[in-house]
């Protein structure tokens, strides 16, 4: 038995194979090459997170983004991140050192701040301009700095402070 599965595979792979049979292995290889190809370059950029959140404590929390684009702020949100979940607040490549993070749970209480202040609005928001927060009629709130090290992708865990 152990011959006879020895010479079927020789003959499939060892090049004594039938020319019909080579010819029917080639097709095989090249359609499925043809398909593999087509299934990556059909993969949409887009699906890679370049700026992921990810929350690894065991609350619910509210997320909003803020970043400096070209000449002002920007801050948007809201995205809702469950325990032990992450989040992509930012699809295109980084291309700013600093990416701005403010969280807060379910209660509203910030559980994620830091010393820059942007705008958020209770609702969805996307705002441009980060000054002036109440005159507009929006929300200042403290943004925590994350340093990207100028990388184009970066993931950032939120976790149970220390006791």
């Amino acid at each position: 038995m152990v011959k006879f599965l020895y010479f079927q595979w020789l003959a499939h792979f060892g090049g004594v194979a039938s020319e019909s049979q080579r010819r029917i292995s080639a097709r095989s290889g090249a359609i499925f090459g043809g398909f593999l190809a087509v299934l990556l370059a059909g993969t949409p950029q887009s699906a890679r997170a370049n700026f992921q959140f990810c929350n690894q404590t065991l609350d619910v929390v509210n997320v909003a983004v803020g970043q400096w684009d070209v000449d002002e702020w920007e801050s948007s949100g809201w995205w809702t991140v469950g325990p032990n979940q992450c989040a992509n607040l930012i699809e295109h490549t980084l291309t700013a050192r600093y990416v701005y993070v403010f969280a807060r749970d379910v209660f509203n209480k910030a559980v994620l701040a830091g010393d820059t202040t942007m705008c958020i609005d209770p609702g969805e928001f996307r705002l441009r301009g980060g000054e002036d927060c109440l005159v507009n009629g929006h929300i200042p709130a403290q943004f925590y700095e994350v340093d990207t090290r100028r990388s184009e992708r970066w993931t950032f865990y939120l976790s149970e402070p220390a006791r």
